[in-house]
């Protein structure tokens, strides 16, 4: 029977796979216009896309030329019939493991459209090894077809052998639609064109540095000099994950009978240790972090950077009416760019946590710092879906607030409430976990020593830690933690696992903790030289426990501008912090390489990321 062409209308085009490419290609065709489906089990990676997608489309509209279309519609699937039962393409991007992709094309074939077009995204497999299980009608619409990391545009076509030769100048065609520039191989190939080319390039740098001839720096840097290359084969390697590229090089280890030992090389010294590159938090051939780019050059930078989440309390701006209600939330890339308004009108917005599982973000309002009348909110991860979890009354004025994804917790700081709290993700469950004072007493509420402002949480441990700052650059400021289980018959008041471990700070503000270092880092607005800094303190069981007059840590970077809110990266060993001054920070861990990604006339509170 005769190939025919789908009719498109309002179908999708279907990716099966949210991960690092499957929502950069998802991405594409929704800014060339064409509705998307995306299909993942994980319901973190089916957030993350959908975050991806909401925080790039509009750079990806304008990379690819297409001002003249209206941008398609995307959605998320857990299953696979719900996520191509309308799809006119199918492209699947899952793990480079052939009997799970020979599993996934029968159950396509048995759930798809009988019209639909099914590709292979695989550059190591070729398409006519994963349609054992397929008639030969649905193998007549089976082929390779490989995205080199939108926004590269280089796309590459192969056939299974059984594929319908009209299929190649259709998929052609729609492609150049949406900005991309295709390429048909014309036999079957394994790894195509350009990825044969890149496979030898791989494999030979392998052997360079399992022999020890020199190391991965040294290599890019030659040859980005010599082929005006944007990067260099080591620095992409990471960018794609060296478990990919191991499980690639042996199916052509396998296929042409090749040496091993590159392969083995890398797998004994990389991933078997869990270094697999930028993704992993642990580095690869370069450090963790490395990929991390302000000025991105390649697209295999930022592959594994943060989405930044932004609280402006609106200060910094020349408001000449609601005062008190112009704060706002922004989202960004870790680059600064990508910048989008997604949440604006707030009373004072502080303290903000993403729960990527929830598919939604929280933050707190401190609203009239004189009136019991602070609250919490939640929405959805693009500003949608408002909702008051916490209503008026019930805590006074929040500040940071956190959340303990093991627990499925929300834990925020009330300052002149001066109390910690405690909830679940929809405000229920709430729980005052200590409070040094009472609000209604004049005197305790005036008391600035007693305002707990700060908070972090370690479910790893069992414990929370919280800062009670003291007046404005008073010296009083201090830094306490307790055990996350109350015990037996102690209240917010009386509860006697409350340690101090740090007094006489400047103002310390909010804080984030590194669970697998046990080291405290936090942000402090009191004064110069000590002050207005990012500093870290280790308070794993090792620690000195008696608290001197002087306290001990280490001063991390100084001379910020009512530093506030504070966020760790630890897949890319990165702190990010904001300050009043409306600028964004990012540095090392130990404070060094400090950049400003982003400066503005905004006053900046909380800060929170998520990985996409």
């Amino acid at each position: 029977m005769p190939w025919k062409q789908p009719i498109i209308g309002n179908r999708t085009v279907a990716i099966l796979g949210a991960g690092v490419l499957g929502r950069r290609i998802a991405c594409v065709w929704a800014a060339g216009g064409y509705n998307v489906a995306i299909r993942d089990p994980s319901a973190d990676q089916r957030t993350s896309a959908i975050n991806f997608i909401d925080n790039n489309i509009a750079s990806f509209y304008k990379t690819f030329g297409n001002t003249n279309i209206k941008l398609g519609q995307y959605n998320t699937y857990e299953d696979l019939a719900s996520a191509v039962k309308d799809a006119w393409f199918v492209i699947e991007a899952v793990p480079e493991k052939l009997d799970l992709k020979i599993s996934t094309f029968a159950e396509l074939a048995a759930k798809a459209p009988k019209d639909c077009i099914m590709g292979s995204n695989s550059s190591s497999f070729k398409s006519r090894l994963m349609v054992g299980k397929l008639n030969d009608e649905e193998k007549k619409r089976v082929l390779n077809v490989h995205y080199t990391m939108p926004p590269v545009r280089v796309t590459e076509f192969m056939t299974s052998t059984f594929t319908d030769p009209a299929i190649f100048p259709f998929l052609e065609e729609k492609h150049r639609e949406v900005g991309l520039l295709p390429a048909t191989a014309r036999r079957e190939s394994t790894g195509f064109i350009i990825n044969r080319l890149w496979a030898a390039m791989k494999r030979e740098t392998l052997m360079i540095l399992a022999e020890g001839v020199t190391d991965p720096k040294e290599i890019d840097e030659l040859f980005v000099e010599l082929f005006g290359a944007k990067t260099g084969p080591c620095a992409a390697m990471d960018g794609v994950g060296l478990d990919t590229v191991a499980l690639i090089e042996e199916n052509y280890i396998k296929e042409r009978g090749l040496p091993s030992y590159p392969v083995d090389w890398l797998r004994k010294n990389y991933v078997s240790q869990g270094k697999i590159g930028a993704k992993s938090g642990k580095g690869g051939l370069y450090p963790a972090g490395y990929t991390t780019k302000k000025d991105v050059v390649s697209q295999y930078d930022n592959l594994a950077a943060p989405t930044l989440y932004v609280l402006d309390i609106g200060v910094g701006e020349n408001v000449t009416s609601n005062f008190f209600s112009s704060g706002k939330i922004y989202a960004a890339s870790a680059n600064g760019n990508n910048v989008r308004k997604l949440v604006d009108n707030l009373p004072f917005p502080d303290g903000i946590g993403i729960s990527l599982s929830q598919g939604r973000m929280f933050w707190s309002n401190m609203g009239s710092p004189a009136v019991n009348d602070g609250t919490i909110e939640s929405a959805k991860l693009d500003g949608s879906d408002r909702k008051v979890i916490v209503p008026a009354g019930v805590a006074h004025t929040p500040k940071q607030l956190t959340i303990d994804h093991v627990n499925e917790k929300i834990y925020f700081a009330d300052r002149e409430g001066m109390r910690v709290h405690r909830l679940n993700f929809d405000g229920s469950g709430h729980e005052i976990l200590v409070q040094t004072g009472d609000f209604n007493n004049p005197v305790e509420k005036s008391d600035q020593a007693r305002h707990c402002v700060g908070i972090t949480v370690d479910p790893k441990h069992g414990k929370f830690y919280w800062t009670q700052k003291g007046a404005s650059k008073a010296g009083q400021g201090r830094i306490f933690r307790a055990n996350i289980n109350t015990l037996a018959g102690a209240t917010a008041v009386t509860r006697s696992d409350i340690e101090l471990l740090l007094e006489n700070l400047p103002e310390p503000i909010d804080l984030e903790i590194d669970p697998d270092t046990e080291i405290l880092y936090w942000t402090d607005r009191g004064e110069y030289p000590v002050g207005n800094s990012v500093n870290r303190t280790y308070v794993g069981s090792g620690r000195d426990s008696e608290v001197s007059a002087a306290p001990k840590f280490d001063i991390l970077t100084r001379h910020l501008h009512e530093a506030i809110g504070i966020s760790l990266d630890n897949v890319n060993k990165h702190i990010y912090f904001v300050d009043m001054g409306g600028s964004v920070y990012r540095s090392d861990l130990d404070g060094h390489n400090k950049t400003v990604i982003f400066s503005g006339k905004n006053a900046f509170t909380g800060l929170a990321l998520t990985h996409n």
